[in-house]
């Protein structure tokens, strides 16, 4: 893995792409990673990579919404799943995250991890598609499909 990645913020970045991953795979809300044994290549776990994964999760449905808007000749579900973590992460960052940062250090940092975690073509790709997404003056809508982990959260908001 790239030295870059296993640095500050990038770290938290990185611990926060395995952990939606994580998720992901086990079909499992992020609580429930959270709460159980989850893997991260470098830890201890970051506050900022709970932050980045929780914003990201509680936002799913409108991120994936904003990605299907950019994306060109792909599906969104049919993304490795590496890539499709990272590209909502850098989403989340890029319009609905508390603190504002810079379009272009989010999508530096989105691609440095794409070199480490995707396959040879994620960096360009991760770039391309937040590069479009930047142009964008804001989000679209959420048009109403979402994922199962989207599911969840609504579910455990009734609880």
């Amino acid at each position: 893995m790239s030295l870059k990645v296993e640095r500050g913020r990038t770290r938290s970045r990185s611990q926060a792409l395995q952990l939606l991953f994580q998720a992901e795979a086990l079909d499992c809300p992020l609580d429930d990673v959270l709460e159980g044994d989850y893997l991260i290549s470098k830890g201890p776990l970051d506050d900022y990579a709970v932050t980045l994964a929780r914003g990201c999760y509680q936002h799913l449905g409108r991120i994936d919404a904003a990605l299907r808007s950019v994306l060109r000749n792909w599906d969104l579900d049919r993304l490795p799943g590496a890539d499709r973590a990272l590209l909502r992460i850098a989403v989340y960052e890029l319009r609905l995250a508390d603190e504002p940062i810079e379009d272009a250090v989010v999508i530096n940092e989105a691609v440095e991890i794409a070199k480490a975690y995707g396959t040879d073509e994620s960096a360009s790709f991760v770039n391309g598609v937040l590069g479009r997404l930047a142009r964008m003056p804001e989000l679209p809508v959420d048009d109403g499909s979402t994922s199962e982990a989207c599911e969840h959260v609504a579910e455990e908001d009734e609880l």
